[in-house]
């Protein structure tokens, strides 16, 4: 056993405003055995004795909705995220290119969609930088693609292709494909013709990811999106110890073929819990309910103001939602639904309620992550059927995002529904998350952005929706605790005490007492995880 005892510092029990306070904290094995006087008592025996600097050691962060795959492989080809126009884009793309030449495929992403009016990109820009291999790039949403021509030719995607169930082709004025595909029906056209990310090149991308989030403090991750492929890399990852945080897998369900992964999700399961690794766990299902926003395929209650007759693009049979749900449900998987829209968010409060009266009541503790826009008829549901919801706080701003592409789409009466996290908090069970590569995977400005709803400028002076404001310490709460209970494991991980196995982080200073818009300024100075460290500093 190894002991490994902290001092100099303040031990917080956690990051709650009335929270317990200790001079020291001794670990052993990842576990706590002391606080105060007797850990100090223990530091004659202990393997390693930790200088904390008058820093802060505490519970570490959670990330409730992210994507670490594809977080990693953004790092392997062009980086276009940072482009401030489409012009740098295809500059980016051209000189990653010309660097490459041996890459038949270039994947990039993510874009930012607010480049070109109603986040509409044709293909011959991308032609300009690469007009003899496919280029394929995600915008900064996942839910869109941007292609070349070359890439739509060898996908055979051209003029009569028929639009798809559940996916939309943007078309020119002749009916030949824009550049752009949305939702999954449209974005897995190219997969006869691609193909696709290595086996080594994910494996690669979970060391890269993990790593990133150890950096940052946070230990607990969902992956909100995997398929087989990524099942693969991370059993791999998991074999050669490249992972530095615990990864939770979410399988996503295909509306079209999910009977179909019943077995396989079962196995996929069982192939994990054989590792026996505690930093690799199976246990969630995946659906998205709708898409997004910005390109009209989240799933309304009333008609996009842009677009009358446009209510959205639901992923889902409701029938055969409520189906697959309680058949997942049966074999012990949490469900973890995407819902964007007000009718996305009704239709999965319906599907819990329907899994609760067919499976009966336990504690399964499903998630609807986003919860853009709800009804407020809907709000109450939360709290009276269990359901987490999962926020991505970074997105609650007045951001180009949100004004040039989303509120022209609700109008300004659905604006104000946007992102209820004071409405929840204060009667259902909240968590964090950052859907990184779609936004930043730092908790810092997700906190402060829930605390003051402003952007970086600090506009609008009063926030934007200030009602839904939340305290500091609860924001932290919820990108800690409130990720620990999502990942049935709060009262082992989220709070620091004698007799817990929380994972920690090392701050140098207190959180709490930050200004929240100067949160970036707090440092991390080391993670743990599973009782071993796995970071020792980062990047402010």
């Amino acid at each position: 056993m190894t002991t490994t005892v902290f001092t100099n510092g303040t031990i917080l029990a956690s990051y709650r405003a009335d929270a317990a306070e200790h001079t020291a904290a001794a670990v052993e094995d990842g576990r706590v055995v002391a606080v105060g006087a007797e850990a100090l008592a223990l530091r004659g025996g202990a393997d390693e004795t930790v200088d904390l600097l008058g820093g802060v050691l505490a519970p570490a962060f959670g990330d409730g909705h992210a994507h670490p795959v594809q977080g990693g492989l953004e790092k392997l080809g062009p980086q276009v995220r940072a482009c401030t126009s489409v012009a740098e884009i295809v500059a980016c793309v051209k000189d990653w290119a010309d660097a490459h030449p041996e890459q038949e495929w270039i994947y990039g992403g993510s874009y930012d969609a607010t480049l070109a009016p109603e986040g509409m990109f044709d293909a011959r820009w991308l032609d300009e930088a690469v007009p003899d291999r496919p280029v394929v790039l995600r915008a900064w949403d996942y839910h869109t693609v941007w292609c070349n021509s070359e890439a739509l030719r060898r996908a055979g995607i051209d003029a009569s292709t028929p639009e798809p169930a559940l996916g939309r082709i943007p078309r020119r004025e002749d009916g030949a494909p824009l550049g752009i595909l949305q939702e999954p029906g449209a974005v897995d056209l190219l997969i006869p013709a691609e193909p696709g990310r290595t086996h080594e090149e994910r494996v690669e991308a979970l060391r890269l990811a993990t790593a990133e989030y150890a950096d940052l403090g946070i230990a607990w991750v969902q992956d909100a999106w995997v398929e087989p492929a990524e099942v693969e890399a991370y059993l791999e990852a998991s074999a050669r110890g490249v992972l530095s945080t615990r990864v939770n897998l979410a399988l996503r369900a295909d509306p079209l073929t999910w009977r179909d992964q019943v077995p396989a999700f079962v196995e996929s399961r069982r192939r994990v819990e054989e590792l026996d690794d505690p930093l690799l766990t199976a246990g969630t299902v995946k659906v998205f309910v709708d898409g997004v926003i910005e390109n009209h395929t989240a799933a309304m209650l009333a008609d996009y103001t842009d677009t009358p007759g446009d209510r959205g693009l639901p992923n889902w049979d409701a029938r055969e939602l409520a189906a697959a749900a309680v058949t997942f449900d049966r074999l012990s998987f949490q469900l973890h639904l995407h819902a964007i829209g007000d009718a996305a968010a009704r239709t999965a409060l319906d599907v819990f309620e329907e899994v609760q009266r067919v499976n009966g009541a336990r504690d399964r503790r499903p998630v609807i992550a986003h919860v853009q826009v709800v009804d407020p008829v809907d709000l109450p549901r939360f709290e009276r059927l269990g359901v987490i919801a999962n926020f991505e706080p970074l997105w609650a701003q007045l951001d180009p995002m949100m004004v040039d592409l989303t509120i022209p789409r609700l109008g300004a009466a659905r604006e104000r529904l946007q992102y209820p996290i004071r409405t929840l908090l204060e009667s259902a069970a909240i968590s964090f998350g950052s859907d990184w590569p779609v936004s930043s995977a730092d908790w810092r400005p997700g906190v402060a952005t829930a605390v003051t709803r402003q952007t970086d400028a600090r506009e609008p002076e009063a926030g934007w929706t200030p009602v839904e404001r939340i305290p500091l310490t609860d924001a932290l709460e919820a990108y800690s605790s409130g990720v620990a209970y999502q990942a049935f494991a709060r009262t082992a991980r989220g709070e620091l005490r004698p007799g817990s196995s929380p994972d920690l982080v090392w701050l140098d200073t207190d959180p709490r007492h930050v200004d929240p818009h100067d949160l970036r300024s707090v440092r991390v100075l080391g993670t743990w995880v599973a009782g071993v460290r796995r970071a020792a500093t980062v990047r402010s």
